[in-house]
């Protein structure tokens, strides 16, 4: 159920993801056919370089970009995660740019995309302080991007453009800081 618009990585960035991850870091990966029943059911294609990191380097790490929890596997929430409804990684994200909902004076904490935000559109990388969590957004024109919601805003990370997972990465195992 791969994208057509997703190519295989390169090596490079593969070689990458395996020497960011060491071996004694890594869940042991899930394999295509896991990766492919897990699109089929939740009705979306993972975008690479993540699909191929989960299917064959690792599904998620106690350590990692996220965080106190460390990579997320596939499919599994930080402790923290506010559980308020099942999550749908095929259904549309409902954000283009950056949302700061507390700020935002035509807005209440009922309005519905706060909800979508944090349960549809994306997978939940990791979490950060316990309360902000790091996306990869699955669907829609931001597709690929890593974002961080919390509970005042949504926004992709570090601003616009976005880093996609790779970058993401990146920025971690050199020990940059995530906002500059």
């Amino acid at each position: 159920m791969s994208s057509a618009r997703d190519q295989r990585p390169s090596e490079a960035t593969l070689g990458f993801l395996r020497d960011a991850f060491p071996p004694q870091w890594r869940l042991p990966a899930l394999g295509h056919v896991a990766v492919e029943t897990w699109e089929a059911e939740n009705e979306v294609a993972l975008p690479e370089p993540y699909r191929t990191f989960v299917a064959e380097i690792s599904n998620g790490s106690p350590f990692g970009p996220a965080g106190e929890d460390g990579l997320q596997p596939l499919g599994h929430l930080p402790d923290a995660w506010p559980v308020l409804r099942p999550r749908m990684p095929g259904q549309p994200f409902p954000l283009e740019e950056a949302w700061y909902w507390s700020e935002d004076p035509n807005t209440d904490y009922e309005d519905p995309r706060i909800d979508a935000a944090f349960h549809d559109g994306s997978i939940v990388l990791g979490s950060e302080g316990g309360e902000s969590f790091w996306l990869l957004l699955t669907t829609g024109p931001r597709r690929g991007e890593v974002w961080m919601v919390a509970q005042d805003a949504a926004l992709p990370a570090p601003g616009d453009p976005a880093w996609g997972f790779e970058e993401w990465v990146r920025r971690w195992h050199i020990g940059r800081d995530w906002w500059y």
